[in-house]
């Protein structure tokens, strides 16, 4: 359902993606004419719907200077992203330039779906004058995504973010794109990875990034989903869970089933489920379930009160 906007917050974390876009772009000034736009118009994009990556999100969060954005975090295996996605599309083009779409396909982007802290798909934000706001999870009927719209313009204005963007013409959208950053060689040939449907590469490709920078949180994160992907792989909901309710026991029919719990966005199942089975395991079987553990705690994020709370306990229970 649709829900009232207060202040912009800052709870989803995108300083780390800002460092990708240009160091030297100046942000354009609200509502006043920008990238050589006349004076009246609105300031020149190559599309009201474009594609967010992990290595141009800085380039977009300096459009949303000028004019809200919209995210649509996104994967073409969710039936309900087929639902939204293309309503999305339609509505922000009704809205002539008002709003901007950026669409994030979560599989290709992890570093922004764990900003963004997409649980399950889809997950909708806004980002205004560069500050992110959580809007709503799931598919919601034409009326309630015009009316959470209207909202995110209502607070954009109170924020002095009333400019607007319009498509350019006859020129191609390729020369029209910003230029992106290149990615960390390891980073960059995970990506190519997972796009091909390679995820143990792209395991590899995290793991060696972590080997060489310890402190590489973005590839920490990386490998953490990428790891929930390649351990999903295959499975359907239906044998995880008769598997884990008929061997409740089975340490790795439990895993199973924390992880479905976990990628369908039901963090503190996931968290409960391990954290009620940890006493009753030997020594082996708690290391498992301590390492599956710290990766939930870097996909929820560590700033998340779930997250906080589980890490909680398990401090609780090995000492």
């Amino acid at each position: 359902m649709s829900m009232p906007l207060g202040n912009l917050r800052g709870a989803i974390d995108l300083s780390p993606l800002v460092a990708r876009g240009r160091a030297d772009a100046a942000p354009p000034r609200p509502g006043a004419p920008a990238g050589g736009a006349p004076a009246g118009g609105g300031m020149p994009v190559p599309s009201l719907v474009l594609e967010g990556t992990d290595a141009n999100f800085g380039q977009v969060l300096e459009l949303s200077r000028e004019v809200p954005i919209i995210v649509d975090l996104w994967a073409d295996w969710a039936e309900p992203s087929k639902e939204l996605s293309p309503l999305l599309e339609r509505l922000v083009t009704e809205y002539a330039g008002r709003l901007l779409l950026v669409t994030v396909a979560v599989e290709a982007n992890p570093q922004l779906a764990q900003a963004f802290q997409a649980q399950s798909v889809p997950t909708v934000a806004a980002v205004i004058a560069g500050r992110p706001l959580a809007l709503f999870v799931g598919a919601l009927p034409e009326d309630q995504v015009r009316d959470v719209l209207d909202q995110v313009l209502a607070l954009a204005a109170q924020n002095g973010v009333t400019g607007t963007v319009a498509p350019e013409s006859g020129a191609p959208e390729a020369a029209a794109e910003p230029a992106e950053e290149p990615l960390p060689p390891h980073h960059a040939e995970a990506y190519a990875a997972i796009e091909r449907g390679d995820l143990q590469a792209a395991i590899a490709e995290y793991r060696t990034a972590i080997a060489q920078d310890p402190r590489d949180t973005l590839a920490v994160a990386g490998l953490a989903q990428v790891s929930l992907l390649a351990r999903l792989h295959g499975k359907t909901l239906d044998a995880v869970r008769s598997a884990a309710a008929a061997q409740p026991q089975d340490l790795d029919a439990q895993l199973d089933v924390a992880d479905l719990d976990l990628s369908g966005g039901h963090l503190e199942d996931a968290f409960d489920r391990l954290l009620a089975l940890f006493p009753r395991l030997d020594a082996p079987g708690k290391d498992r379930v301590r390492a599956r553990l710290l990766e939930y705690f870097e996909i929820g994020g560590t700033e998340d009160p779930r997250v906080i709370a589980a890490r909680r306990r398990l401090t609780n229970l090995l000492y």
